[in-house]
C-alpha cells in the first residue's frame, strides 16, 4: 500500500455498513476503533450471531439514521479515556480512505456527546500510515451530501435482515419463507399472531410475545388466517406504529377480507368484477336478485374462504331458498352474477410490488364450479393478456397490498376480479409455474429496507 498521512481528524467511509461519509477522530491512545451506534440488538443463532444497530453519521442530525447489521466478532470490555469500563460488541468492516481499503475491528458504543461519530484506534492504523497530530483532513474530503442523494439507496450493501413472519400454521408457505430467507443470510422468526400482546401509548408503542418485548424487525410478513383477522390486523397496526415495514398493511388486509368492502373498493377504482348486490332485509330478496341478473346466481358468505360458503343457485327458486337459509342463520352474504363462460376456471395472478410475477389457471374438480386447489382443483401455468395483467396490478394497488393473489374470471366483456387475497399461498403457484415466488418477495423486501435519502434542511 502507498504511504498515507493522517491528521487528527479524517473523512472515512465504511462501505460494508452503508456509511459513505463519516468524520473520524484519530486517537493513537486508544487500541480499538469505535463507532457511534444506538438501538444495538443481537440476533440470529448462537453459533453465528449478528448485531443490528442504527448510526447517526452526521453530528447534530438525528433525522439522518442508517440501519446497519454485521456478524458479531466478539464482546469485550473497553476502558474509555475517562477510565470507565464498558462491555461492547465488536464487529469487522472494511475502512476506505484515500482510495485504499483494509479491514478493521470496530466496537459499538453511544458517542452522542462526541462531535466525531467515529474514533480510529491503533489497530486500524497500519504500518503505512503516519500521523501529523496538529493537522486535519489530509486525506480527500468526503461529503455529507451523499446522505441526501439517491446514490445512498442504490449503493447500500446487502445486509442480514431480521424478519418476522406472522403465522399460526406450520405449512408450505411458512416453511418456504423461513427457508428462503435463511438461505439469503437473513434471520426469520415465526410469530404466532394470537400470542402477541401490545403496549399502546404515544411515546413508545411495543409488541410483546411470551413475556418479552419483540425487537425492532426490518420487515414483517403477515400470514394471518381469516378467523383471527381483527386481532391480526391490530398487531400489524402496532408494528406500523413502531415504523416497521409490513409487506401488507392492516388497512389493505381488513378491506380485502370483507368481501362487501372489497367489492366496493374495486367498484370505486372502476375495476371489472361480476355484478354484485347486498341487502340486510329479507323483504328485498327479489329486488336483490334482479339487480344482479337472471339465474344462475352465486350466493357468497362475506366471511367465506377457500371456496367455503359459496353456493351456485341454478334457478331463481334455488337462489331464493339459499338466501332464505343464509338469512335464517343470520349470516351476512352477497349475491353475484355467475360468469358462465368462465366454465369453472379462474386465473390466479400473484402480484408482488406492483408486478405480476406468476400466473396459473385453476380448474375445479369434476362437477364443481369452484376452482380452489384446497377443494381438489388443479392448476397449470397460463399466459395472461396485457389487460388481465393490468387488472391484477390495479386490484392489488387498490388495497395497497405489496403481496396479493388476484383471482380473475375470463368473461366476454373482459377480465373480472373475483377476489383479492392478502395472504395467498405459495405451494400451488410455485409448483404450477416452477418459479421461486418467495425469492421475488425477498427481492422486494431487501429493496424496501435500503436507507432512504434524508431531506435537506432549509437554511
Amino acid at each position: 500500500m502507498d504511504k498515507l498521512t493522517f491528521g487528527w481528524e479524517e473523512w472515512v467511509s465504511l462501505p460494508d455498513l452503508g456509511l459513505p461519509a463519516i468524520k473520524a477522530k484519530v486517537d493513537t491512545g486508544a487500541r480499538t476503533s469505535a463507532l457511534h451506534a444506538h438501538d444495538i440488538e443481537v440476533f440470529g443463532p448462537a453459533k453465528t450471531p449478528k448485531v443490528r444497530f442504527n448510526v447517526h453519521p452526521v453530528s447534530g442530525r438525528d433525522d439522518i439514521s442508517i440501519t446497519c447489521s454485521a456478524p458479531l466478532v466478539d464482546r469485550r470490555e473497553v476502558t474509555s479515556s475517562n477510565g470507565e469500563a464498558e462491555q461492547r460488541f465488536v464487529i469487522s468492516s472494511e475502512l476506505h480512505v484515500g482510495g485504499q481499503t483494509w479491514p478493521i475491528e470496530i466496537t459499538l458504543t453511544n458517542r452522542a456527546s462526541m462531535n466525531s461519530r467515529m474514533l480510529l484506534g491503533r489497530q486500524a492504523l497500519n504500518d503505512h500510515i503516519s500521523i501529523s497530530p496538529t493537522e486535519r483532513h489530509l486525506q480527500p474530503e468526503l461529503s455529507y451530501e451523499d446522505y441526501h442523494s439517491a446514490s445512498l439507496k442504490k449503493g447500500a450493501p446487502k445486509r442480514a435482515l431480521r424478519i418476522a413472519v406472522l403465522s399460526r400454521e406450520d405449512n408450505y408457505s411458512t416453511r418456504r419463507l423461513v427457508e428462503v430467507g435463511e438461505t439469503r443470510g437473513h434471520v426469520v422468526e415465526v410469530i404466532d399472531t394470537t400470542r402477541c400482546y401490545m403496549a399502546i401509548n404515544t411515546m413508545a408503542p411495543e409488541v410483546h410475545y411470551d413475556g418479552k418485548r419483540l425487537p425492532r424487525y426490518d420487515a414483517v410478513i403477515p400470514r394471518i388466517g381469516a378467523s383471527v383477522t381483527p386481532y391480526g390486523t391490530a398487531v400489524i397496526r402496532q408494528f406500523e406504529a413502531i415504523g416497521t415495514y409490513c409487506v401488507n398493511g392492516s388497512a389493505g388486509i381488513t378491506a380485502s377480507r370483507d368481501k362487501l368492502h372489497a367489492h366496493q373498493v374495486l367498484a370505486t377504482k372502476r375495476i371489472g368484477m361480476p355484478s354484485t348486490a347486498f341487502a340486510a332485509s329479507p323483504k328485498d330478496t327479489s329486488n336483490l336478485m334482479a339487480l344482479v341478473g337472471t339465474a344462475p346466481l352465486i350466493v357468497k358468505l362475506l366471511e367465506s374462504t377457500q371456496g367455503k360458503g359459496v353456493v351456485l343457485a341454478e334457478t331463481k327458486k334455488a337462489a331464493e331458498s339459499v338466501i332464505d337459509a343464509f338469512r335464517g342463520l343470520k349470516a351476512n352474504f352477497l349475491v353475484q352474477d355467475f360468469v358462465k363462460e368462465a366454465a369453472g376456471e379462474d386465473i390466479r395472478c400473484l402480484v408482488i410490488a406492483g408486478k405480476v410475477v406468476a400466473a396459473m389457471k385453476r380448474t375445479g374438480a369434476e362437477g364443481d364450479f369452484r376452482s380452489n386447489l384446497h377443494r381438489g382443483g388443479s392448476a397449470k401455468v397460463v399466459r395472461i393478456t396485457k389487460e388481465e395483467r393490468d387488472t391484477a396490478v390495479r386490484a392489488a394497488r387498490a388495497f395497497g397490498l405489496g403481496k396479493a393473489g388476484v383471482d380473475l374470471l375470463r368473461s366476454t366483456s373482459g377480465p373480472k376480479v373475483l377476489e383479492v387475497n392478502s395472504s395467498p399461498g405459495f405451494e400451488g403457484i410455485e409448483n404450477a409455474t416452477g418459479k421461486d415466488i418467495v425469492g421475488k418477495l425477498y427481492d422486494e423486501i431487501e429493496t424496501r429496507v435500503r436507507p432512504q435519502p434524508a431531506r435537506k434542511r432549509r437554511s
